[in-house]
């Protein structure tokens, strides 16, 4: 069966985390991706954060699956001509370094259109156009610029990160589709175009709902279903808001059976208004349904805390997944507090591919993130990282050099 981007040749010019969560997911629909990295060094995330001495950290292994490896000394003459050989062969370009390193390396927009009109160019960067656009921007400082800390955590605490890596591997999957757009596009024009995804950018779109809130309360100056409301106050920005729902049903993480000395026992509950009758049923309270200060949602609002405190005293006499199991038989949302031991572990996930156990040449065999989006007529199969410069004799007699001229690049340093 073929893959959706079979044909598709990507040189991947990037590192660390986010431009790699694009080309990975790229190579998992197919592309042929051609990783270049530095001779010797390669991607710094190889060594970051090692588990074994001496082998590829999880880090590196677990970004760069299904990619291929040369190593190209890209400030040797000769290892230019090389990488100008790749640009005449590959359909797209891909690049997270700072801001004009690719300019500094003789590679500007015009020079790559010279050498390839239908090249697509595609950059992570920090920032878009403006005052911040030359600033370098990692996962947590893309979190902070983009809405999303100011507006995680309590109202009594400090701004909060997030443990989804929104701003890096967010923006990678932005990157992705704005790839694939562009190359559906060029079936009709035949152009290349450039292609920029900025981590601040893609934050803010995954924080739309809060940008919406901010419109909220300028106009109103509260806002009913935030726990601030109806006793706390509201400033001129969006507040944090606990474990409040972003959107209009109420829901709050409760504590469950265990929750002493499991810092994982807790559930999701929403108060979902269609299902509040088998809520007031379930906990107990089967006179909350007819009650006026409770039977409507503008009528709960007030008293959510109080709500939430009766249902989280049932919850505590039943583990999370004993609630589930009897709040899923009355279509009562909600979902446990799952630890990363716990995902790893579940079976469900394993036979979907979401979660997938990979060997590897010296790390052995290790458990990755598959592919999250599901093809029918494209299923992705998860193979191992390379090694530093695994393919690059390989890939240099795909581009037409001879044994003999690739033993010569390599004494003079080329690759």
């Amino acid at each position: 069966m073929s893959k959706a981007l079979d044909g598709v040749r990507i040189l991947d010019f990037t590192h660390v985390q986010s431009g790699p969560t694009c080309t990975q997911l790229l190579a998992w629909f197919g592309a042929d991706v051609i990783k270049v990295e530095r001779a010797g060094a390669g991607d710094i995330t190889r060594e970051q954060l090692r588990d074994i001495p001496e082998v590829d950290s999880l880090y590196f292994t677990m970004l760069n699956h299904n990619k291929r490896s040369v190593t190209i000394d890209t400030k040797n003459p000769e290892g230019k001509q090389v990488l100008e050989a790749l640009i005449q062969k590959c359909d797209v370009l891909v690049e997270n370094f700072a801001p004009g390193a690719l300019d500094r390396m003789g590679f500007t927009w015009e020079r790559i259109q010279e050498l390839n009109p239908r090249m697509i160019v595609a950059s992570v960067k920090g920032f878009g156009p403006g005052p911040y656009e030359d600033c370098k921007v990692y996962e947590n400082v893309a979190q902070c610029a983009g809405g999303a800390a100011s507006t995680t955590g309590f109202d009594d605490g400090p701004p909060v990160v997030t443990g989804a890596q929104i701003g890096d591997s967010g923006t990678g999957l932005h990157l992705a589709l704005g790839i694939v757009t562009a190359l559906y596009q060029r079936t009709h024009t035949g152009r290349g175009q450039r292609v920029l995804a900025a981590m601040q950018d893609g934050v803010l779109n995954l924080c739309r709902v809060k940008l919406r809130d901010q419109q909220r309360l300028e106009r109103t100056g509260t806002m009913k279903e935030y726990p601030q409301y109806p006793n706390g106050q509201f400033g001129e920005a969006v507040p944090r808001a606990g474990n409040a729902s972003g959107g209009g049903q109420p829901g709050w993480i409760l504590k469950c059976k265990g929750w002493e000395t499991d810092p994982n026992a807790y559930i999701y509950f929403i108060t979902q208004a269609p299902v509040w009758a088998k809520i007031c049923n379930v906990i107990g309270k089967e006179e909350w349904a007819t009650d006026p200060d409770y039977a409507t949602p503008a009528a709960r609002l007030p008293h959510l805390k109080d709500i939430f405190a009766e249902i989280e005293r049932w919850t505590m006499t039943k583990t999370k997944f004993e609630a589930m199991q009897i709040l899923n038989k009355y279509d009562i949302p909600c979902g446990p507090i799952l630890s990363m031991k716990e995902i790893a572990e579940e079976p469900s996930l394993r036979k979907t591919g979401t979660i997938v156990e990979v060997d590897h040449p010296t790390r052995g065999k290790y458990l990755t993130v598959g592919n999250p989006i599901k093809l029918s007529d494209s299923p992705t199969e998860v193979t191992r990282s390379p090694l530093l410069g695994e393919h690059t004799d390989e890939v240099m007699a795909e581009l037409g050099y001879s044994p003999e001229q690739i033993s010569a690049l390599r004494t003079a340093g080329a690759i």
